[in-house]
């Protein structure tokens, strides 16, 4: 479990997305992305800290992600493009924006595909993952289709959820998601986000992920675990002590 333990630890966008995280809060957070176990693949926070991140990272192998158009999946093409500028600028190395997905649910593929093909133009050259929110999507066939949609957009992941809906990051919507990049045959990867709390999770996703892609698949550019709560599982696991404390946001 040591050794899986590691694997994750490297895989983990350490994520702090509260409505009342401070310039304090995202300090210490990204102090907890690396150290002697190693380091996180990348923290990720509101747009707004994401200059104070980099800054704070600077010299480490930690990459800085960012969401947009979140958590709720919104139709406003103008500001997702307007903030991944912006986020871009800032110094963002990766962004997650959220698939329209109650316009894609409703039949909207247009502005769905639209959006997604725009935010991938304003961020050109950097990480795109799309989440899709498959814990409202639920049905199998639907985040299939959103998977195959956000891969045609040029997404460079698929990744389930916001982590602000009941339902999170699931075995069976990552089955679904990995058959669908399975199938693509494209360098596409796979984030596991909300929910995710334990060694033994953890360890359910990379089992999965080594089944359907291959044992040697999973990796910083084709796998992520988006969580706060995850890391001190990880490092209880690993022998460094700490002990698992309550998930603060995701």
């Amino acid at each position: 479990m040591k050794e899986i333990a590691a694997k994750a630890l490297s895989l983990l966008d350490l994520t702090s997305l509260n409505d009342n995280d401070t310039d304090e809060k995202i300090v210490a957070l990204c102090a907890k992305a690396h150290g002697p176990f190693g380091h996180t693949a990348a923290v990720c926070v509101w747009p707004r800290f994401v200059k104070l991140a980099k800054a704070e990272l600077k010299g480490t192998n930690v990459d800085v992600a960012t969401v947009v158009n979140f958590p709720h999946g919104g139709n406003d093409i103008e500001a997702t493009v307007k903030e991944t500028t912006q986020a871009i600028a800032d110094g963002a190395d990766e962004i997650d924006v959220v698939l329209p997905y109650k316009a894609f649910m409703n039949g909207d593929v247009e502005t769905a595909r639209n959006l997604l093909k725009a935010t991938r133009e304003a961020c050109k050259g950097k990480v795109m993952k799309v989440i899709i929110e498959s814990g409202v999507l639920t049905h199998a066939q639907l985040i299939a289709d959103a998977s195959r949609l956000s891969i045609e957009c040029g997404a460079n992941f698929i990744k389930t959820s916001t982590g602000k809906t009941p339902v999170s990051a699931t075995l069976e919507a990552a089955n679904a998601m990995l058959e669908v990049i399975r199938e693509s045959g494209k360098p596409v990867g796979f984030k596991a986000s909300g929910g995710v709390r334990t060694t033994e999770q953890a360890a359910d996703y990379l089992t999965l992920a080594d089944k359907i892609m291959g044992p040697k698949w999973a990796a910083k550019m084709t796998f992520r675990f988006g969580a706060s709560g995850l890391r001190d599982s990880l490092l209880a696991s690993m022998g460094f002590g700490d002990k698992p404390t309550e998930s603060q946001g995701y």
